[in-house]
């Protein structure tokens, strides 16, 4: 049974259609729609307001999310451009561990860099796998493609055991599935899915000692003070991990303070509860129609293999999933109810 939290927050959304496509794109709350205009409309008449101060909240209310300090947290707009950062910290040689099909902006950073040792391997071993010679261990929390959920506390043990470094792609997880980024070297998430806020919004949190990191993009907005860094080489660096943002998409954090905010109101742990329950019912229903899911026990996320060719027949009908590897991926999250899985069940 869903909680008076999640029935209370629906009214924010009103989808045309029967949105199960989360793991794409999160749909926006009414009241971050509404900041967003307002923001636009003040600065078209020209009287913008500090959206810095939008964006120094979404930092501190992602970093309450995950468990960290706000000081932690670097503000940006892509997950590429940070796992960039962190390939460019590597030392030539390093050996990177990474999962089989994870995301791209996940991976491709360090493949680019022809001086790093990049290794695959299924993400059921990818525990396993690490090794003595292994510097970083980089995986999804939750694979875009099938929803499945890594084994992150046995990664962490193993890289522990090997002196490895982590780095955790929470993209689609983070909003959804509790993760405590302390326990790992470095967390990173776009905000555009499950956090509900527009694209345009990316959060890196990084050791108190930075783990390493420089700031090979460090703008003004990296300054201790930014506004005394507009001209020349910035003279002192944020102390914090503000070092390592990137010139921000205000009018989209102006947005993701409200959505952040939203996802606090109503907890993880709630947003859980309800997410993987519709997502359970789908694959109960999955297999009284005869139809074998990617197992991903515990997910939100349900991927079907063979049938991704039929999402634009099913977007015709009025229920949008998506394609993706082959399979049909339906995404489940706070906005959804029983009818819109049993509508999709119906479709099928």
């Amino acid at each position: 049974m869903e909680t008076l939290a999640v029935t209370a927050i629906r009214t924010e959304f009103t989808p045309e259609a029967t949105y199960l496509n989360t793991a794409s794109t999160g749909l926006l709350p009414a009241r971050s729609v509404t900041a967003m205009r307002e923001a636009v409309d003040a600065t078209a008449a020209g009287r913008p307001a500090d959206m810095f101060e939008d964006l120094e909240a979404s930092r501190a209310s992602f970093a309450r999310l995950v468990g960290v300090p706000a000081s932690r947290v670097a503000a940006g707009a892509s997950v590429a451009v940070y796992t960039g950062l962190v390939a460019a910290s590597l030392a030539p040689g390093t050996e990177v561990l990474t999962a089989e099909g994870d995301f791209s902006s996940l991976v491709t950073p360090f493949r680019v860099r022809q001086d790093l040792k990049v290794r695959e391997v299924p993400l059921e071993r990818i525990a396993d796998a690490v090794r003595p010679t292994t510097g970083l261990v980089a995986v999804s929390a939750v694979q875009s493609a099938d929803g499945r959920i890594a084994d992150l506390p046995r990664v962490r043990e193993a890289a522990l055991a090997h002196g490895a470094r982590t780095y955790v792609d929470a993209s689609q997880s983070a909003g959804w599935l509790p993760i405590d980024a302390d326990a790992y070297d470095y967390v990173v998430s776009v905000a555009f899915k499950w956090l509900l806020c527009p694209r345009g919004v990316t959060f890196l949190a990084v050791p108190e000692d930075f783990g390493g990191l420089s700031p090979v993009f460090a703008g003004w907005v990296s300054g201790e003070r930014p506004w005394d860094s507009c001209y020349g080489p910035v003279q002192e660096l944020a102390r914090s991990a503000r070092r390592f943002d990137e010139s921000p998409s205000l009018f989209s954090y102006v947005g993701a303070r409200h959505s952040l905010a939203l996802v606090e109101s109503v907890g993880v742990d709630a947003i859980r509860a309800h997410d993987v329950a519709l997502a359970d019912r789908f694959r109960a229903g999955l297999d009284a129609l005869g139809h074998t899911p990617v197992p991903s026990p515990g997910s939100a996320i349900v991927s079907v293999p063979g049938l991704g060719a039929r999402q634009r027949e099913f977007s015709d009908g009025g229920i949008e999933v998506s394609d993706r590897a082959g399979n049909l991926r339906a995404a489940f999250h706070v906005h959804n109810t029983e009818g819109d899985v049993d509508r999709l069940l119906s479709a099928l």
